[in-house]
């Protein structure tokens, strides 16, 4: 158990460092670490933990974080995985927002982006490629896939596609091949709001950690209703520089919330909104974990589950694609995808930490 816990403190310490590009690069991340290069669960397994993820509400890749450390390790593991994830993000965006406090504006990073995220692309395609040939095992649900990934592209909401595919998902119960388990889904100088206290301020945090489905990437409707709107906690600039921050950073987009808490808290504000919205993580990953061998048992469960995790794998590809548009602007980034792919390809078990962070250096040499 001791060897256990401490593969899994150093691996989601190192992914919570180099695990740049939202929700879908974290995935993508995870499943070469754990499936291809450890063989701690098989591919089937992680795929069961994804749409398991997608089932309820909070921050998706940092609930398979934690359902991973369940997996390998019990209730410690579960901890230690999700803690581990969340630890380093959190403090890399402690001190942007002490930065930002202090100086009124945000470190530049642009250049190791520029060099990141073509890299991150390709680690997206491979994870996808992978994923799908073990999730898209029918033509059932490939055309289940596509369909999910046509209705989101067009504007569908997350919640509504998988909604809609579990219930296809037992349409098709009695058919080979049928498939899907329902899941959740949907520079002036900075100044703190007067008068927040940390108790409202985590609060409000776990609110949200509580009842937002999906991804980090609809996080930012939520945060503007309740802290702009509802509350005038921030202004829409302050929001925006703490959402750009949360996007920028490795690790949880939910890291957001750190910034926010420094703003309105200083140290103190950071560590409680933070933990304000990752805690509803561990509790429904708690709740739920024990159960999932059950679900995979039962023929109509099992059924849903396959349905779940093709339409989660048809998100995660639109959302690639948005991603895709973004990171290759010009030749150098198409290559640099390019070259992370053959690497993938052709340096199978090796980690592809060490690419993100090459892309990086790249990016800064070309643009730094």
């Amino acid at each position: 158990m001791a060897e256990a816990l401490r593969e899994l403190a150093l691996l989601f310490l190192r992914l919570g460092v180099t695990a740049f590009g939202g929700p879908a690069a974290h995935i993508a991340l995870m499943e070469d670490e754990i499936v291809g290069r450890r063989g701690w669960l098989s591919r089937a397994e992680f795929l069961d933990l994804l749409g398991a993820a997608n089932l309820i509400p909070g921050p998706n890749s940092t609930e398979v974080a934690i359902h991973v450390g369940y997996a390998r390790a019990g209730w410690p593991g579960l901890v230690v995985a999700g803690a581990c994830f969340i630890l380093p993000a959190a403090l890399i965006v402690t001190g942007f927002a002490w930065a930002y406090v202090r100086y009124g504006a945000l470190p530049a990073v642009g250049g190791f982006l520029y060099g990141v995220k073509p890299v991150v692309i390709a680690l997206v395609a491979q994870a996808l490629w992978r994923l799908g040939r073990t999730a898209l095992r029918t033509r059932g649900l490939a055309a289940l896939a596509v369909a999910a990934a046509a209705a989101n592209a067009l504007g569908a909401n997350e919640l509504a596609v998988l909604a809609g595919a579990a219930v296809l998902g037992l349409a098709a119960r009695g058919m080979r091949g049928a498939a899907a388990l329902v899941a959740a889904p949907a520079v002036a100088a900075p100044a703190a709001a007067a008068g927040v206290g940390l108790w409202p301020l985590f609060l409000f945090f776990a609110k949200v950690g509580s009842v937002l489905f999906g991804s980090g990437y609809v996080l930012l409707a939520f945060l503007r209703t309740g802290l702009v709107v509802e509350r005038g906690w921030l202004t829409e600039a302050q929001l925006l520089d703490a959402v750009a921050v949360g996007q920028v950073t490795p690790g949880p987009l939910f890291t957001t919330a750190t910034f926010v808490g420094y703003l309105l808290g200083g140290g103190a504000g950071a560590a409680v909104a933070t933990a304000g919205i990752f805690l509803p993580a561990f509790v429904f990953v708690a709740a739920s974990a024990p159960f999932l061998p059950r679900l995979r048992a039962s023929p109509t469960a099992a059924a849903l589950l396959d349905a779940v995790n093709a339409a989660s794998l048809a998100l995660m590809a639109v959302v690639s694609a948005y991603l895709a548009r973004a990171a290759l602007v010009d030749l150098t980034t198409v290559t640099l995808a390019a070259l992370a792919g053959a690497a993938l390809v052709g340096l199978p078990g090796r980690s592809s930490a060490w690419l993100v962070l090459a892309g990086g250096a790249v990016g800064l040499a070309l643009r730094g």
